[in-house]
């Protein structure tokens, strides 16, 4: 495998991981805009406009957009994130150049008013689904406490108010601000000739125009909330808890091992704990990184009669963790379970196209599979304490959604970092959603 970059004159970013002898190509183009960018009255804008783009252009209906990908059987969607938006396609090598093409047409949208309104429905749908189906929109609920007035406590798919509100007028002034070229990182893995992919590039995205797009980053320091709602229609109760991580990049790998040791989704602490002791249904531990933060997310999901003490028992090994630390079999074991897994997951060019893309969109650099298993060999126990140390799990906000009307907060759940940091409480509060 190979990695090539090149720029536009426009600015435009294109950069690819070429590999002559696979079977599948993938292409995509990730712009740099989500929720974070997001001004309060527009709320959900971003994720509407990903929708909108599927609409269609001014030379192509939805329906023509939707034919063409499905005749070069294409595997292709788009997605929106607090920080990006990406489209992509999977494909037999000989149609990535279709494929290219069609993605760019996506990226310049009619913004009809007929298709507007008929995707504001379908949006309008998605929020109310999001708030009626478990987990009832706990994630954002957490992160609107946990970030308080930060803008990574948007929600992406904003409120029924905003996109209630929200016209193809000022969809198309987002548009304009944020998906200039120079905002742009078009990516490539596979079988791909990337001399031929900067030409096809140059003649689809060539003359998009350029502009000055800035993101206000300032490290939030994340609240400490305890928040029951109840929902009385939830036969089981959701818990998820935010606390603040790492974001230096020397951290990012043993943050995610931590993570991976504590919270994976079979072999962890909290597998071994809760769910293969039947004492929850899911529990998990995630890390996350984002331009000016990191957090580390632990989600839950029990019977409301253990709920209190399965968050008890949580809290008190997320405790006993700042306090003790890991152990070296326990590292040595995540080391293997995550290596083996970017082993396996690099085989299909989609997935090295998120990881390539996304790394040039955020840090403007390429790390290929054999620099990432020598970055998680590199970490060591200490690395990891570190962190536990300087970022303890027992903080931080939890909100529950479920049948019952109250929790206790854990007394092992502490209120100030081990550095003398006080966290205040953002919210206390206990009351009902629909």
């Amino acid at each position: 495998m190979a990695f090539y970059r090149h720029q536009l004159a426009n600015g435009l970013q294109i950069v690819a991981e070429c590999h002559p002898e696979a079977y599948t190509a993938a292409i995509g183009f990730f712009v740099r805009v989500g929720s974070r960018d997001e001004p309060p009255q527009w709320a959900g804008v971003s994720h509407f406009l990903e929708h909108m783009a599927f609409k269609g252009s001014e030379g192509r209906t939805a329906d023509e957009v939707n034919r063409s990908f499905d005749e070069i059987g294409a595997h292709y969607n788009a997605f929106t994130g607090q920080e990006s938006t990406v489209f992509y396609a999977a494909i037999v090598p000989e149609y990535w150049p279709q494929a290219l093409e069609l993605l760019a047409d996506l990226l310049q949208p009619a913004f009809r008013e007929e298709d507007f309104e008929l995707e504001r429905k379908v949006i309008l749908e998605e929020i109310s689904m999001h708030e009626d189906e478990p987990p009832f929109g706990a994630d954002d609920k957490c992160r609107e406490v946990f970030f308080g007035s930060h803008p990574l406590g948007h929600s992406v798919l904003g409120s029924l108010t905003t996109i209630g509100a929200l016209t193809p007028g000022d969809m198309r002034e987002y548009w304009r601000k944020f998906y200039s070229a120079d905002n742009i990182t078009l990516a490539g893995a596979g079988r791909i000739d990337f001399d031929q992919l900067v030409a096809e590039a140059d003649k689809w995205c060539g003359k998009w125009p350029s502009g000055q797009v800035s993101r206000q980053v300032s490290s939030p320091d994340g609240a400490s909330g305890w928040v029951v709602l109840s929902k009385p229609t939830a036969t089981q109760e959701y818990l998820v808890h935010m606390t603040k991580g790492p974001m230096e990049d020397d951290d990012f790998f043993a943050a995610s091992l931590l993570a991976s040791i504590v919270g994976d989704s079979e072999g962890s602490r909290l597998f071994w704990e809760f769910v293969e002791s039947g004492e929850a249904e899911n529990a998990n531990l995630r890390y996350l990184d984002y331009e000016d933060t990191g957090i580390f997310i632990t989600h839950m999901i029990c019977d409301p009669g253990r709920a209190q003490r399965n968050l008890d028992r949580l809290f008190e090994l997320y405790q006993q963790l700042v306090r003790e630390g890991i152990t070296e079999d326990e590292l040595l074991q995540a080391k293997s379970k995550v290596s083996s897994g970017i082993v396996l997951a690099s085989e299909r060019p989609r997935n090295r196209l998120f990881a390539v893309g996304g790394e040039w969109l955020y840090h403007k650099r390429y790390r290929s599979v054999r620099e990432v298993l020598d970055k998680i060999a590199a970490v060591t126990r200490d690395q990891i304490c570190d962190i536990l140390q300087r970022f303890p799990l027992n903080t931080g906000t939890l909100v529950a959604i479920g049948p019952l009307n109250e929790l206790s907060r854990p007394e092992a759940m502490a209120a100030k970092t081990e550095d003398g940091r006080q966290f205040v409480p953002r919210s206390e509060n206990r009351h009902s959603v629909p």
